[in-house]
């Protein structure tokens, strides 16, 4: 049986303490988004430099818990009544992938030298614990899949709020959130229940992403019926940044002086590519004029579902907008890069990726 004091080992209270000193800094010194930057700053530092961290077991599902109802709440009927509206940017999201996919698999075969199921899975945009989880069934290397994609993560969390000050004159001071004193408690008691039902629901009936999609579903449903008028309340959503920023710093611990020449060294090579996609896609969605540039950059960034929800939310973005399309690139990119390896035969004895 698992109480508090088996919990909260040593590695899981350095880890805390770690990222809490992370956040403390970054707010001190007037840095952006310090719940986010702080702990993933600290953590990431620790893991480099050797220092054994360990993540919050099922607290990390939890923070996605929290931003699949504030999707979910976001999802009203003036949302719905745009999704027509939405059908031609959405429309490039299948060419998008498709895009990615023809220059990530050759780049990562051919250039770095990675098997063919890995380099297949390396270059697939969809989620990293998906990813991760679909090339280790195929035979691929799942700490390379591991660290390329929390390479990725990474750097997109990083750059995008550089970016959207910079080049979209995007502000990131966004209130998140009605602090909870503020909200109805019945409301609350709602939100709650449907963040844990939506979870282990989803979980039950095989939902791909079941931590963020069932609670995204559920709160939809209850936005929709004009249940719920509102999202999470400001000290949730921090939490949820906190524990995602210490995640993703976690990544790295025991990474070995090969892995970051090459894994790491890979991934954010990648990374480069996709960002010249991302502009290009962002830059043709603001041109048809489908989209403002921070909805349509934020739209296209390649990162998680719930690191670009953090950002459209302190974006004051249209959350809506931002998440539909990324619901449908993480959605085609799980349902159909297995069977498109399987078409292509991309096993460890097929041929080479064309």
């Amino acid at each position: 049986m698992t109480g508090p004091l088996t919990f909260f080992t040593p590695a899981r209270l350095r880890t805390l303490a770690l990222a809490a000193l992370g956040t403390a800094v970054f707010a001190a010194i007037g840095l952006p988004l310090p719940f986010l930057f702080g702990p993933m700053a600290a953590c990431l530092i620790a893991a480099l430099s050797g220092v054994h961290l360990q993540t919050m077991g099922l607290f990390g599902p939890i923070a996605r818990t929290i931003l699949g109802v504030a999707i979910g709440a976001s999802i009203s009927p003036d949302v719905v009544e745009r999704l027509p509206q939405m059908a031609a940017s959405v429309a490039l999201v299948p060419i998008y992938i498709v895009v990615i996919g023809l220059i990530g698999v050759p780049f990562f075969n051919r250039i770095c030298g990675f098997d063919r199921v890995t380099a297949w899975y390396a270059a697939m945009p969809g989620g990293l614990q998906d990813m991760v989880l679909f090339g280790q069934e195929a035979g691929g290397d799942v700490r390379a899949l591991s660290l390329i994609h929390a390479t990725r993560v990474l750097v997109i969390v990083t750059l995008a709020p550089i970016l959207m000050v910079w080049l979209f004159g995007a502000s990131l001071t966004n209130p998140i959130g009605v602090p909870a004193r503020a909200l109805p408690v019945g409301e609350l008691l709602i939100m709650a229940a449907a963040a844990l039902i939506g979870w282990k629901g989803g979980e039950r009936i095989g939902l791909f992403g079941a931590s963020i999609l069932g609670p995204l579903i559920l709160t939809a449903a209850l936005s929709l019926t004009g249940v719920i008028h509102q999202r999470p309340p400001a000290e949730a959503i921090l939490a949820a940044q906190f524990l995602i920023g210490m995640t993703i710093g976690v990544y790295y611990v025991g990474i070995t002086l090969a892995e970051l020449r090459r894994d790491v060294l890979a991934g954010c090579a990648f990374m480069v590519i996709l960002a010249a996609l991302a502009a290009a896609f962002t830059e043709i969605v603001y041109l048809l004029g489908l989209a403002a540039p921070t909805e349509a950059f934020l739209a296209f960034a390649p990162g998680g579902q719930a690191e670009m929800t953090v950002l459209a939310i302190v974006a004051g973005a249209d959350l809506g907008f931002v998440i539909v399309h990324h619901l449908l690139r993480i959605t085609l990119v799980i349902l159909l890069a297995p069977i498109a390896a399987r078409m292509f035969g991309v096993t460890r004895g097929g041929p080479p990726p064309s």
